[in-house]
């Protein structure tokens, strides 16, 4: 065979080996939603708890005597093939004892976040995003393409808050799982902008809900004065918190005056011509000298690697699925709302989590 010959050759293979490759990778996203799916349903059984209650690694038969809310015995059959999925996905650990004992399953760091009773946890945002009311609205993209409008409408015929205020089984499995990655959040901001926080004075959390994040930035930075702010009928149900004072008002009129204000995942939900509203009024509200806006989001990153750069896109499609009209943001697109409300200087700050910290600053600053 000539040089020429075996060229040719090796251009074949490595051309039915690409076509082969791009053939599993259709397979493995067509069915990626197995993935959610097992996560799901270890979280329904509870499996990660029952092990962690044991405190040692276990078998699958003793995993199956604690599932709780089952008419007849577990199928240990159906329960092992979950698992085989999920130890694959690294979620789980098996063990399998050299004197041919049966398999001993464990957690693993990412099955520790699907602990229910653990302070830090993410079980009740599976639940959430993967019920079929959640997911309908995946199933509306095209639709939203060819005919424009909001996905979760035209699955339900009304917007998602619209929804979460006729339903009470809606809104508590929604409330559950923004309160749960909230509380990962707020932790790792505690964690992660300490020199951030430290100088500060006056603090308003805009959009803060019955505040969840500004009570743990009280406790950790006393002498902060905190202002909660949110709708009026929301900040009714808020607990009262030593240091922290509740005002009712809408962000798009005026915002309660302070040495900074933070928003936590409140502008992705909002065109671009809103956010430039809700930072305007941001403007107003801090002092020019050493006035601050902290801004908790995600910064999607083109060409990002890591570790929740993937996350990014997903969250993007998610706010198609599940918001109005907002969306993640690149830099390129943060940039441009922040100078459009007055924040020409910026910086982009990471923490241990999802969303980044962009801190702003005043353009007379």
């Amino acid at each position: 065979m000539s040089s020429q010959e075996s060229g040719r050759e090796k251009e074949t293979i490595e051309l039915d080996e690409a076509r082969l490759q791009g053939q599993a990778e259709i397979w493995r996203y067509m069915f990626s939603f197995a993935d959610s799916m097992a996560l799901k349903s270890a979280v329904e059984l509870r499996i990660a708890d029952i092990i962690h209650s044991h405190g040692v690694a276990i078998t699958l038969s003793k995993i199956a005597s604690c599932i709780n809310g089952s008419l007849t015995s577990p199928d240990t059959t159906t329960l092992a093939r979950i698992m085989r999925l999920l130890v694959r996905r690294k979620i789980f650990t098996v063990h399998h004892p050299s004197d041919g004992g049966d398999p001993l399953y464990d957690l693993t760091h990412s099955s520790r976040w699907l602990l229910h009773d653990s302070e830090q946890t993410l079980a009740p945002m599976v639940l959430m995003e993967n019920h079929p009311w959640l997911i309908a609205p995946w199933h509306c993209f095209s639709q939203c393409v060819k005919e424009r409008g909001i996905a979760f409408k035209k699955a339900h015929g009304r917007e998602i808050w619209d929804l979460a205020s006729g339903n009470p089984e809606f809104n508590k499995l929604f409330n559950d799982g923004l309160a749960c990655t909230s509380k990962v959040v707020t932790s790792a901001i505690l964690s992660g902008y300490k020199q951030g926080l430290s100088s500060i004075e006056s603090l308003v959390d805009v959009g803060g809900g019955i505040g969840g994040l500004i009570s743990e930035i009280v406790k950790a930075y006393p002498h902060i004065k905190c202002v909660n702010f949110d709708l009026p009928h929301v900040v009714l149900a808020a607990p009262a918190y030593n240091g922290i004072f509740h005002v009712g008002g809408d962000m798009f009129h005026a915002i309660p005056n302070a040495n900074a204000v933070i928003m936590k995942w409140v502008l992705h939900d909002w065109g671009d011509e809103d956010c430039i509203k809700i930072l305007r009024n941001c403007r107003k509200a801090i002092p020019r000298e050493n006035g601050k806006v902290i801004i908790v989001e995600v910064v999607v990153k083109a060409e990002g690697s890591g570790v929740f750069d993937d996350m990014g896109f997903i969250f993007d499609l998610l706010m198609i699925a599940h918001s109005s009209g907002g969306k993640e943001r690149t830099e390129v697109e943060w940039k441009k709302i922040l100078e459009e409300g007055g924040f020409s200087r910026y910086k982009i700050i990471d923490i241990p989590a999802l969303p980044s910290i962009i801190e702003a600053y005043p353009d007379d600053q």
